[in-house]
Parts: structure tokens; sequence; C-alpha cells
């Protein structure tokens, strides 16, 4: 069983690194650091599968798992990452029971899900085969992204559904969705936000939240609060400050 769903099931916090740069280095010195998990976000970027069988090489043994984000609720997607090594699938844009129970039965092989078999690199290109087909439904995680003030009001159908791990709040999609656009401590954001983690808390799922800022404050809030799937700031972000921190310090002609 991976770190990550293991630890979700003993009830303990996850953290992950957000990979927007789809860069198999940045992922291995991420993976590195002791991250729980790498978010590996193919909505927003060029990401490729391709990409991902990539970053899955690069943290390979590193204790690190790859769960890729993927553009939608795509069956065919999320087969093709799983086979490439991912340790699960964020679907984004949850809105809905149906949505939900899709976004488990598409991450899973029958009789539960209709995720289709073949010797893929995540089977050893089929030497371990029968060892991971039987045990891939109860390893696979499956993170339910509620990002739109429709997935608030329905938290509680949503979370009723079978097989789901986690929940990712999106902050800016659902302040965007409630024409508060990056208003992220807008009061009627956080409320939104505390809907979808008293329905986390009432049915048993982990609640999780993006702490996009390079912020360690917010994100021991976040788990004062109850959130235990927590996405870490973004590479490009750490690259960022990075930058920004060391030419603090240079002297600079104007």
């Amino acid at each position: 069983m991976t770190g990550t769903k293991q630890k979700l099931e003993g009830g303990q916090a996850v953290f992950g690194g957000w990979l927007m740069t789809g860069n198999p280095a940045v992922a291995e010195i991420m993976a590195a650091e002791g991250f729980d998990f790498l978010g590996v976000d193919m909505e927003h970027t060029p990401t490729s599968v391709e990409d991902v069988y990539r970053i899955a090489l690069a943290v390979k043994g590193s204790g690190c798992d790859v769960l890729a984000r993927l553009p939608s609720c795509d069956p065919v997607l999320a087969k093709q990452v799983l086979d490439m090594g991912g340790a699960g699938i964020i679907v984004p844009s949850v809105n809905s029971p149906a949505e939900a129970a899709q976004a488990v039965a598409m991450a899973k092989f029958p009789p539960e899900g209709v995720r289709g078999a073949s010797l893929c690199r995540a089977t050893g290109y089929g030497r371990h085969f029968d060892e991971y087909f039987t045990a891939h439904n109860r390893q696979v995680v499956v993170v339910a992204m509620l990002e739109h003030v429709r997935a608030a009001c329905q938290a509680d159908a949503i979370l009723a559904t079978p097989g789901i791990d986690a929940v990712l709040i999106g902050p800016y999609d659902l302040s965007a969705s409630m024409n508060l656009a990056g208003q992220l401590d807008h009061p009627e954001v956080r409320a939104a936000q505390e809907t979808i983690l008293d329905a986390c808390r009432r049915r048993g799922v982990a609640a999780g939240i993006h702490v996009v800022g390079v912020d360690p404050d917010e994100v021991r809030r976040r788990v004062q609060a109850g959130y235990r799937f927590i996405a870490c700031g973004i590479d490009t972000l750490f690259v960022r400050e990075g930058c920004r921190r060391m030419l603090e310090g240079c002297p600079r002609s104007r």
C-alpha cells in the first residue's frame, strides 16, 4: 500500500507538493525533500501522459506517490496515468454524486470499476500483473476536487460515494464560482469551505485544501482546523520565492 493511502486510512495528515512544470528533475528534487505525494497538474499545464511516465520514473524509490490531477473526469486518461505508475488520480470539478461515482469507477478494475487491464509499466510490463490486479482496487488513491459552490451545496451527497479517499478544495475556482475570484479569505468563501469540511467529518473522508502560497503557518492552521490532505505550494512559486529572496540582498543600480 502506498504511504499516502496508508496514512489517510490511519487518520494521519499527508502533505504534497504541486507540480506545474511537468519537469522530472523538479519532481525528483521535491520528492527527495519528504513530500508524501506530488500532485502533477495536467489541467492547467501542457503536462502529458508521457510527462507523467517520466515523473514516475524520476521519483521511483523515493517513497513519494505520484497523483495526477486530470484535466477532466476522463476514464481514458485516468487509465493511462495509472498504467504509467501513478498511485492515484485527483479529479477536478466533481459537482454531483454521479460525477463522484464516475471518478471512483474509472480508477478501479471490475467489478468495482471500469478501468481496463494491461501489461503496462505499473504491472512491471506483466511481471507482477496478478499481484497488481489483486491489490490495486484497495490501494489506488481517489481524490475528488470540490471547487464549485454547487459542489459545496451537495457535499454530503457527493461524499456518500464509496471509494473516495480524500477531497481537495480548489480555493481559487471555488471563490470564482461565487463571483469572488481570488478572495480566499472572504467570509462566504470561508463558509463554503467549512461546509465541505463538515461534510468530510460526517462521512469520514479526509478533507483537503491547497495552500497555494509558500506559507508553513497556514499549513499548520489548516491541519489544526481538521484538514488532512494538504497540497503545499507550487513548484513555480518555490522557484519565484527563492529568486526574490536571493535578490533582496543584492545591491542593484537603478
